[in-house]
Formats: structure tokens, C-alpha cells, sequence
């Protein structure tokens, strides 16, 4: 794990007026909620479609420290739903490109930049320091993982951004505990993984009987509630799938039919897993992180 020097201020951190640039947030939230944002200390994992909008608006809501985490450079396929991609900024680290943003907004935040994936190896060391809430913006199931297990371990609140990648409506962005997520196979597989490996509680009694309550898992995560839109290459896997002797589905793993789809490579290559993606989309998702953040921030629990 790299980390790069960041929590300094720059040395007109004390030439701006704060009263007037986040007085907006006062007048919501009163003089001792601001205050209370100021003193915060909020860790983003994953500064990419969904992240980079989230690290952004809790440093517009004038939260005083964020610790942004990634090792992922911009790309030109990023521009469409990253907030830090530019023409200008394309090949940049984008721990960097964001704080930059960030010194821009609110000098006075102490950024702490991590130059690296979350993994199982390093998740501890990511956790240190003071903090008050975790935000998981990544998109890799292992990684989520990790940063859960962390959190429960050092009863930190975490908030497990689901999947983005196929989603055009946001409108069904919704929120609630992982054991109630649907239409989103990233956070199936959270959930599963957490219940079968990690003793979270079980969907299913004994002899596969369905439970008439489901116990919460105690994870709070967010998701968009319709199917995912498959790429026509994608679609076009099924003849594939045929060819080979295999029965093609509906129900097929959008990873089955990625693999045996044309241009595979190139989709792989791409982020959200090869699937399309859109702004609306994964700005409301982030917008919504930075929500739930700041709601646990000030009153010590999520929205209903």
C-alpha cells in the first residue's frame, strides 16, 4: 500500500471565506450538524463511476477529512461517468485528479491518499487512523468482502455501494440492509459468500426451508432494483453458447455470455465489467453514499 502525502492543507487554506462557501450546509444542517461534518473523517474506497461523485459531495457538505482510496489511473472510456475525467486529466491517478478537485472546493479538508486496491492483505492498514464512516464504491466482490469483515470487526458503519454497470434508471436506486438487495448479482454474491464463509445470518432454515422473516445481515447497502441491460455483443453469446453444445437461457451468467461473446476481450477491458454505463446512474448512486454518510454522521443511523 502507497500512501501519498495529502493531509496537509495548502497555505491559502486560510484565505477563503468558509462562513459563506458552506454556509448552505449550516443553514440545513444548524451551526453544531456543520460542525459536526467538519470533525468527520470519512474513508471512500473505489474513486471511479460512483466514488469520485461521492468524494465530491461530502467535500461540498464540508466533511473535514476524507481518506480516498485507489490505484486506478483515468481512462478515456472513464469520461462518460466519472466526474475527474477530462481530456485533460486522462492517464492521471485518480486519488489524484480528485483531490485536486477537492483542495479546489474546500482547502481546509485533510485528504489522506491511498495509491492502492483494497485486498485482504492490506484492508487493516487502510482502516487506521480515526474514522467515522466507510464507503465501498468498488466493483470487486473480494474486496467488498474485506472491507465488511474489517468494518464488523471494528464496529464501523460501512455502506456497500451495489452494482451500476447495466442500470439506466435511477429512479430504482434503493436502500436497506444486504439480506433484502435484489436485481443486483454483486451483492448475491456479497451475501452469499458473507452467510456461507463468514457466519452472517441465513436466508433459509434447516432442509432449505425459506425463513418467513429474513434476518438482517446488519450490512447497509445500496442498489438499483431492475435487471441489468446486456450489451448486444453479450446477446449475442447465446448463438455461441449454442454452438458449443450449451443450452442458452435467460437466466444465463452475464459472465458466461461475456465470455463467449465477440469483441470479449474488448468488454472485459472496460470498467462496470463490460457492461454499459451511464452518469445518471452511477452519480445518483454516489450522491445517495454521501447521503447515507452524512445521516449517520448526524444522527448516528441511516435513513428508513
Amino acid at each position: 500500500m502507497n500512501s501519498l502525502p495529502g493531509s496537509s492543507n495548502p497555505p491559502h487554506v486560510n484565505s477563503i471565506d468558509a462562513a459563506r462557501r458552506f454556509g448552505g450546509v449550516e443553514r440545513i444542517f444548524g451551526q453544531a450538524g456543520a460542525a459536526r461534518l467538519g470533525q468527520a473523517r470519512v474513508l471512500v474506497a473505489g474513486i471511479g463511476g460512483v466514488g469520485s461523485w461521492c468524494a465530491e459531495a461530502l467535500a461540498r457538505s464540508g466533511v473535514g477529512g476524507l481518506v480516498l482510496v485507489d490505484l486506478d489511473h483515468i481512462a478515456e472510456s472513464n469520461i462518460n461517468r466519472q466526474l475527474h475525467a477530462l481530456g485533460d486529466t486522462l492517464g492521471q491517478a485518480k486519488i489524484m485528479a480528485m483531490a485536486q478537485r477537492i483542495r479546489g472546493i474546500n482547502p481546509a479538508c485533510a485528504l489522506t491518499l491511498v495509491d492502492d486496491f483494497v485486498s485482504p492483505d492490506n484492508v487493516g492498514s487502510l482502516f487506521t487512523g480515526p474514522l467515522d464512516v466507510v464507503i465501498d464504491c468498488t466493483d470487486q466482490a473480494q474486496a467488498k468482502i474485506a472491507m465488511i469483515l474489517e468494518a464488523r470487526q471494528r464496529t464501523l458503519p460501512i455502506v456497500v455501494c451495489g452494482g451500476a454497470g447495466g442500470k439506466t434508471n435511477p429512479l430504482a436506486l434503493t436502500a436497506g440492509d444486504l439480506s433484502q438487495a435484489v436485481n443486483d448479482a454483486l451483492l448475491a454474491k456479497l451475501r452469499n459468500t458473507l452467510r456461507r464463509r463468514h457466519g452472517f445470518p441465513r436466508g433459509g432454515q434447516g432442509g432449505g426451508k425459506a425463513r418467513r422473516r429474513v434476518p438482517r445481515m446488519g450490512v447497509r447497502a445500496l442498489w438499483f432494483d431492475q435487471p441489468a441491460q446486456l450489451p448486444d455483443v453479450w446477446l449475442q453469446a447465446r448463438t455461441a453458447l449454442k454452438a458449443v453444445g450449451d443450452t442458452p437461457t435467460p437466466r444465463d451468467e452475464p459472465g458466461q455470455l461475456a465470455a463467449h461473446a465477440p469483441e470479449a476481450a474488448i468488454l472485459q477491458g472496460l470498467s462496470c465489467a463490460g457492461y454499459g454505463s451511464l452518469v445518471t446512474v452511477t452519480a445518483s448512486m454516489g450522491m445517495a453514499a454521501a447521503h447515507d454518510a452524512m445521516q449517520w454522521l448526524l444522527h448516528g443511523k441511516f435513513s428508513a
